[in-house]
């Protein structure tokens, strides 16, 4: 397996960082990974961003600006902890409501507890599911999104249709994500830091380097960003744009459900 980027033709279901997996092999591992990283999601987070991701998720949710009226339904994918989901809440002044939707039980749990604490619970509803197969019916939510989630999907050409599946007419997306960094020098450093830095950070919060390996290596795998702007398009998406964060560090993705 080499560092390559996959193109938006697939690769990212049998690409387990840069290691080669069977198909259906990937999603145990990753789920792996997330229990064991799950009650330190935030400071890892921290880690992989030097603290950007905080900026980045403001970003993303005055993208989406939720109205301030009852009635607007989120889809918050692979957000177990709540981050995503809490913003969202509070921006449409605790009238939205967030079905967040994880994989993972153990960052479900972080996420249920936070809420209870942040007295959010009655805006939010918790869902253990694949995003590859959401259990909703089509045309039930406003917005869906996801960050920093997909690239773990296995099969991320089906959780794009499933997305515009469960989105209603008039619906967006929006997705952010690691991504190729398009500043020269940049590109160099964010590597040097991602390949060396990060794993050490990761043994040193965690005792284990090994989730970090995975994670910078699966941010290195994924497709650039036109290539994963193709995929949202296949998907059936109108509108489709990314907006680079950070010099490309980052990218939020956007497309309609017209």
């Amino acid at each position: 397996m080499t560092d390559e980027r996959v193109s938006a033709n697939g690769g990212m279901e049998t690409s387990f960082g840069f290691r080669e997996v069977g198909a259906g092999e990937k999603q145990p591992l990753v789920n792996d990974v997330f229990h064991k990283v799950a009650k330190r999601y935030d400071i890892m987070n921290d880690v992989m961003s030097a603290g950007l991701h905080r900026v980045w998720k403001d970003a993303m949710i005055a993208a989406l600006n939720p109205p301030r009226r009852e009635g607007y339904r989120v889809l918050d994918v692979a957000g177990g902890t709540g981050d995503i989901a809490f913003r969202i809440v509070e921006a449409s002044d605790r009238k939205a409501h967030a079905t967040v939707l994880d994989i993972n039980g153990s960052m479900l749990a972080v996420g249920a507890e936070r809420a209870s604490k942040k007295k959010l619970s009655a805006n939010l509803d918790f869902v253990e599911a694949n995003a590859e197969d959401l259990p909703f019916a089509s045309n039930s939510f406003d917005a869906y999104t996801i960050a920093f989630g997909i690239r773990n999907v296995p099969r991320i050409d089906v959780a794009l249709k499933e997305a515009h599946r469960a989105l209603k007419r008039g619906g967006r997306l929006l997705v952010l994500e690691f991504s190729e960094v398009e500043m020269p020098l940049l590109d160099r450093f964010y590597d040097a830091w991602s390949f060396n830095a990060i794993p050490r950070f990761g043994k040193l919060i965690t005792g284990d380097d090994a989730p970090y390996q995975y994670l910078v290596e699966s941010i290195r795998k994924f497709p650039s960003q036109r290539d994963f702007a193709a995929m949202i398009k296949d998907a059936g998406f109108s509108r489709v744009s990314f907006t680079n964060y950070t010099g490309g560090i980052a990218a939020l993705h956007s497309g309609w459900k017209i």
